[in-house]
């Protein structure tokens, strides 16, 4: 069960009220009304039937011992937004009354295990088995904050390039293969097209930084891309057109069968961003230039 709730029984949640006693009888007295409104409170949250009981506010000791007394499993002050996630996760509606126990089928969330578990010098409750399992936690860990911030950049682009990826339900194989048949397509038309001069200079310069992907990712992986690139030529051209590098075992695959996938957004918006570069850097050539610095000499050397 997840709630938000005061459990907190010696507060008097009217704003604004008082209450004035002439002995200290009347203060017992107000004072045992008020546990007996919280154990009444308690027996409908037992009413439900919850294993564990997760509260966005505190839960102060009488309570948590009548619910623990029940066997039920307490956790208070949990984090509000971590409250909304746990809900969605474990298909759990976030309650702040409990007067309809025959509801608990579609208020209660599901989870196969609670447990405390020790991240470097915390302890965190993990949540593990949930309903729809449509949500996760992940552990970014890092010998300083640099590393750390640039972890959680690559993950936020990754996450990213799946959610893009979900979106538009276009992929291409990966391992290469894309890099290498826009090479080839690059090559053909610059052997079969009109492209004559310095722009054949240029083409030809295009086909081999497309090339030189798949050599960078054989050599990400400690293989020798020489042999890796010319075998992935020969392949695409001859044999399978769905060949890529499996960086598993250092040798050419078939994609289509290794389930290796990239997003074609992600392709295009790479290959945009790298050509504007490249055009930025060659309209830059040898026009932004500095003058030589005239010398002159100085005080008494006239």
């Amino acid at each position: 069960m997840v709630a938000n709730s005061p459990m907190d029984y010696d507060k008097i949640k009217i704003y604004g009220a008082k209450v004035k006693v002439d002995s200290v009888e009347k203060v017992a007295e107000v004072e045992q009304a008020e546990r007996e409104k919280m154990k009444l409170k308690c027996d409908r949250i037992a009413a439900y039937k919850p294993d564990v009981f997760i509260n966005r506010q505190l839960i102060y000791n009488y309570p948590e011992q009548i619910l623990a007394d029940k066997g039920i499993m307490v956790i208070e002050h949990a984090d509000f937004e971590g409250v909304e996630r746990l809900a969605k996760a474990t298909g759990a509606e976030i309650m702040s009354t409990f007067m309809n126990p025959e509801r608990s089928d579609d208020v209660l969330g599901f989870v196969a295990d609670v447990s405390e578990v020790m991240i470097g010098e915390d302890k965190v409750l993990r949540f593990s088995g949930c309903k729809k399992n449509e949500s996760c936690t992940l552990v970014l860990r890092g010998s300083s904050s640099h590393i750390l911030e640039e972890a959680d950049r690559s993950m936020h682009d990754a996450l990213c390039v799946l959610v893009k990826t979900v979106k538009n339900k276009h992929v291409l194989h990966g391992g290469g293969n894309a890099e290498m048949q826009m090479a080839h397509a690059v090559d053909d038309l610059l052997n079969n097209g009109p492209v004559r001069g310095k722009q054949a200079i240029a083409v030809e310069a295009f086909s081999r930084a497309l090339k030189r992907i798949p050599a960078i990712i054989a050599d990400n992986g400690g293989y020798d891309s020489s042999d890796l690139v010319a075998n992935l030529n020969y392949e695409i051209r001859h044999e399978n057109k769905a060949s890529g590098i499996n960086m598993n075992d250092g040798t050419i695959g078939d994609m289509q069968v290794l389930g290796i996938r990239e997003c074609l957004r992600v392709k295009e918006q790479a290959l945009i961003s790298a050509c504007e570069a490249a055009e930025m850097i060659l309209r830059c050539d040898k026009i932004v230039t500095c003058a030589p610095r005239e010398r002159k000499k100085m005080g008494l050397h006239n």
